[in-house]
């Protein structure tokens, strides 16, 4: 059944002409007097209209929040728990209708939305719930009359900027530990993707006290830098493509407060002749694996978009893969037959398209694809591009830029000593893929690879209690795992004598 697209008769989800600010625990609207208009991607037609804050609205979300920290910091982990307990319910019941407003106001297919988006953001304040509850300070007899004391307390008021490629789900990743541990945040959406964060406010706000969470949208280039740059926030998370992330991390070295730093990746994706040496069910998982590229539509930091393939099985394993891209099916987002949504804005698009003309001009072979769709009726207007893969080498730019689409770039191998030279040779190391039958070869492989997560015989998962980040110019810490706890709290050393013996040293 496709859904009914939100605020049309028959949707389960409704939508308000023009949405306010978060701003402790209330709507309200942005100082500027100025909104902008939000575009669904699938249509290219207004949603609705968000606001177009100024830094003025930073200050008040930040007033509001430091007004709620202290209270929000005391509170025992067993009350902290219950409420991101009580949120994660919220979102489970309340799992359709945010996944239908992520598919319209991102694109991306309602199939992954209501499979991995939504629950996962509701698994995620489950984890940091029992997380926060289990984290224990620690002792140290320093002597027999000395003790240290080692206690962890909040940061105080953190600004976390969200990313357009999954922004219910990213969120999820820096609001839960951040609140787990005792924080007040301000959070700013991705411009291309204000209103899904707005409708889970709605669905959450209630829950949280008001102060504890704040939401302002604007442009990013003057929203989050003023929220960057605030002296007033403890620490800045940011998830979003490098060149941004270097300008968040001058910002944060200003004031000395720590960063979270999600980035680019140019991930390689590794198949080894054995995958092929029966044809079985590994084998069509391995298919699969490859044409992974295109979740979400490549909008996907870990996008395994760089396929090295052994020489051997080149010709037979890419004629299975290029079969099962060309049964992708792609249009209505909200149609749960729907693999493939339209890309997040028009410039995504047009970027898609200049990288595969510059792949096309230093001599890859396009394989499939390579253009834009032709979907008539009211999808004629959105940004949707084919799924594509261009043939060449390592060292073309389609090989070593991130494109941020459904594009693949494949190329060949001869042996593991290949394979891994080059699967490293790049600035950037998320994510990659080791796909064979041999365990100690993709152990080998997996430990050698420079990527802060390695998926072996498998792709795309991203569960809570899995510490997910990157090396290199591909970030700084580790989310998703109960040691974001540490970044999100500061060590409160207590050092205690109990004797009454002088020191001696006046």
């Amino acid at each position: 059944m496709t859904y009914e697209a939100p605020g049309r008769q028959g949707s389960p989800v409704d939508v308000a002409p023009r949405y306010e600010n978060f701003i402790g625990g209330k709507w309200e609207a942005p100082t500027t007097g100025e909104y902008s208009t939000n575009l669904c991607p699938a249509t290219a037609k207004p949603i609705c209209e968000v606001p177009k804050s100024g830094p003025e609205d930073i200050e008040l979300a930040l007033d509001a929040a430091h007004s709620a920290k202290d209270k929000w910091g005391e509170a025992s982990t067993t009350q902290r728990a219950a409420v991101l307990n009580a949120v994660a319910d919220a979102i489970d019941a309340h799992r359709e209708e945010l996944a239908i407003a992520e598919s319209w106001d991102n694109g991306k297919p309602v199939r992954e939305t209501l499979a991995a988006d939504i629950p996962l953001a509701a698994d995620h304040f489950r984890y940091f719930a029992a997380a926060i509850r289990a984290e224990e300070s620690s002792i140290t007899e320093i002597d027999k009359e000395t003790i240290a004391y080692h206690f962890h307390e909040p940061l105080g008021v953190v600004g976390q900027i969200i990313p357009f490629n999954f922004p219910l789900l990213m969120a999820a990743w820096k609001l839960a530990p951040a609140l787990a541990a005792g924080n007040a945040t301000v959070i700013k959406p991705a411009s291309p993707t204000p209103w899904s964060i707005l409708k889970l406010m709605e669905v959450i706000g209630d829950h949280l006290p008001p102060g504890v969470l704040n939401v302002v949208n604007g442009p990013g280039a003057q929203i989050g830098k003023a929220l960057a740059t605030n002296k007033r926030i403890a620490k800045v998370a940011f998830t979003g493509e490098t060149t941004t992330g270097r300008l968040i991390m001058q910002y944060a070295a200003q004031n000395i407060i720590p960063v979270t730093l999600e980035l680019g990746g140019k991930s390689p994706n590794i198949f080894f002749n054995d995958v092929a040496a029966e044809d079985d069910d590994f084998l069509n998982k391995a298919v699969e694996g490859l044409v992974l590229y295109a979740f979400n539509k490549g909008e996907v930091c870990t996008a395994p978009s760089r396929a090295l393939i052994q020489e051997d099985i080149y010709e037979e394993f890419m004629a299975r893969c290029l079969e099962r891209i060309r049964a992708i099916k792609q249009g209505d987002p909200l149609d749960p037959a729907t693999m493939i949504g339209p890309q997040v804005s028009r410039q995504q698009v047009e970027k898609i398209a200049s990288y595969v003309e510059i792949g096309l001009k230093e001599g890859a072979e396009l394989l499939v694809g390579g253009h834009r769709p032709a979907l008539g009726g009211e999808f004629a207007d959105g940004y949707f591009y084919e799924p594509t893969v261009l043939k060449g080498h390592n060292k073309m730019r389609v090989f070593q830029e991130e494109i941020f689409g459904p594009v693949l770039a494949v190329t060949t191998f001869k042996d593991e000593a290949e394979a891994l030279e080059i699967a490293n040779d790049t600035l950037y190391g998320l994510g990659a893929g080791v796909w064979g039958r041999d365990t100690n070869r993709n152990y080998r492989m997996g430990r050698a690879i420079k990527a802060g997560r390695v998926w072996t015989n498998c792709y795309h998962q991203y569960p809570a209690g899995a510490a997910f980040g990157g090396y290199k110019v591909s970030g700084i810490g580790r989310e998703t795992h109960k040691m974001m706890l540490d970044h999100y709290s500061q060590t409160k050393n207590l050092l205690v004598s109990y004797g009454t013996k002088p020191l001696g040293l006046f």
